[in-house]
């Protein structure tokens, strides 16, 4: 039930900063939770930018671990 409600809190910050990466042409879907690390597919405008991993690290992951303490970490899957 815990990973559950992990999972739940996790949709619910995708769906807070989706908005900003539709709004420059990407998309986030969340893939899945796993011993803390938390997978999501970055797709659209995303895929192809110079700056995917800052967005990932500097935006994405900053604002999942800072809602979900669980998640140490989050990993784009190709």
């Amino acid at each position: 039930m815990q990973e559950e409600d992990v999972i739940i809190r996790i949709k619910s910050v995708i769906e807070k900063i989706k908005p900003f990466l539709i709004s420059d042409g990407g998309f986030i879907d969340f893939v899945k939770f796993e011993d803390g690390i938390c997978y999501v597919k970055l797709s659209g405008a995303c895929a192809n930018c110079n700056l995917i991993e800052v967005t990932l690290k500097d935006g994405i992951e900053m604002a999942i671990t800072s809602e979900v303490p669980e998640v140490v970490e989050v990993r784009n899957v190709e």
